[in-house]
C-alpha cells in the first residue's frame, strides 16, 4: 500500500512541473504586454517595472526564477494590483471559492445517487423518464445559462411575495450559497445521476445479487447493504476531478453572482493579462486536482482491495 502511494505522489508531482511548465510556455506565447495597462508612461518607468518583475532577464533565468519561487511557494506579485501577491490573492479568496464548491458537491453528490437509484428502481417507468428528462437537461444546458435563469426567477418571487426571500447576488449567509452553489453543481449532479443509474444496472443482474435473493435476504437489505454499496464505487472515482472541477471551476457561476471567489479574479487576470496572477492561479488549480485526484485513488484502493493488491504485485 506504502508502493502504491509513493506511485501516486511521485506521478502527482510530475503532473505538477509538467502544468507548471505548461503554464509559463503558454503565457509567454501569449502576444501583448502585460504592463500596457500599467501608469508607466515614459521608458524609464517601464523599464523599472520590468525589472521589478523579472521582465528584463531571458525567458530561460525567468523560467528558473519562477521554478525556484514556485517551490517556495512563491507566485510573486500581482500586475494588476498594487503591492499585492498571487499568495494573497489565493490565500483570502479560495475560501469563498471551496466554501461554494463544498456546497455545490454536497447538493451534486446527494443528488446524483439519490436519483441514479431511483432511475434504476423504477426502471422504463415514469419516474425514471421523468428524472432522465432532466438529466439531460442538466448537462445539456451550459451553467451561464441556468444562472441567468434562476436570477430571473429570484427577482420574480420576490416581486410576488414583497420581499427579499433570497438575494439575487452578492455573499454572505446561507441565503446567498443556496442558489449558486446548487447551480453550479447543476451539471455534475446530472453526470452522476447518469453514471449512478447504468452502475446500479449493471450490479442488479450479477451472482452475488441473485445470491442474496436466494438467500432471503429482504429488498431493503439486498438494496443498501449489496447494490448500492457496489453501485457506488464508480461514481466514487469521478468525485476527485469533481471535486477539485466544482471548488475552483466555478468561474461563471461567481461572475453572474458576483461572487468574490478566486474564479472571478482568474477571469479578470486573464482579461488584463496578468501574467502572475494567471501563472499562480492555474498552477494551484492543477495542484489541487492531481491532490483530489491521489485521495480518491487512496480512499478507492481502501474501498476495493483488489487495486491494493493490483498495485503491489
Amino acid at each position: 500500500m506504502t508502493l502504491y502511494i509513493l506511485k501516486r505522489l511521485a506521478i502527482g508531482i510530475v503532473t505538477i512541473w509538467f502544468i507548471a511548465t505548461a503554464t509559463f510556455i503558454a503565457m509567454h506565447l501569449v502576444p501583448g504586454n502585460p504592463l500596457a495597462n500599467e501608469k508607466a508612461t515614459t521608458e524609464v518607468i517601464r523599464a523599472n517595472l520590468e525589472r521589478r518583475y523579472g521582465l528584463d532577464k531571458p525567458v530561460t533565468e525567468q523560467y528558473i526564477i519562477y521554478m525556484g519561487n514556485m517551490l517556495r511557494g512563491d507566485f510573486g506579485i500581482a500586475f494588476s494590483e498594487e503591492n499585492r501577491s498571487v499568495n494573497d490573492i489565493i490565500r483570502e479568496h479560495f475560501p469563498v471559492s471551496a466554501t461554494l464548491g463544498v456546497l455545490a458537491l454536497l447538493f451534486a453528490t446527494l443528488g446524483g445517487v439519490l436519483w441514479g437509484a431511483l432511475t434504476a428502481i423504477y426502471r422504463n417507468r415514469w419516474p425514471d423518464y421523468v428524472i432522465m428528462f432532466f438529466v439531460i437537461l442538466g448537462i445539456s444546458v451550459p451553467s451561464f445559462v441556468f444562472a441567468a435563469l434562476s436570477q430571473w426567477l429570484i427577482l420574480n418571487l420576490n416581486q410576488v411575495t414583497g420581499s427579499s426571500i433570497l438575494p439575487v447576488a452578492g455573499w454572505g449567509n446561507f441565503r446567498y450559497m443556496l442558489v449558486p452553489a446548487l447551480v453550479l453543481g447543476m451539471s455534475t449532479m446530472a453526470y452522476l445521476t447518469r453514471m449512478m443509474r447504468s452502475s446500479m444496472l449493471e450490479v442488479s443482474n450479477t451472482d452475488y445479487i441473485r445470491t442474496a435473493r436466494a438467500k432471503g435476504l429482504s429488498t431493503t437489505r439486498i438494496f443498501i447493504f449489496h447494490q448500492l454499496r457496489n453501485a457506488i464505487l464508480p461514481v466514487i472515482t469521478v468525485l476527485g476531478p469533481a471535486i477539485a472541477i466544482i471548488t475552483t471551476g466555478g468561474f461563471v457561476v461567481e461572475s453572474v453572482f458576483a461572487i468574490p471567489g478566486l474564479g472571478r479574479y482568474f477571469v479578470q487576470a486573464v482579461a488584463q493579462l496578468d501574467y502572475t496572477v494567471i501563472m499562480g492561479t492555474t498552477v494551484f488549480f492543477g495542484a489541487f486536482l492531481v491532490l483530489m485526484v491521489i485521495l480518491v485513488d487512496i480512499l478507492y484502493s481502501f474501498i476495493d482491495p483488489r487495486i491494493r493488491l493490483q498495485a503491489e504485485q
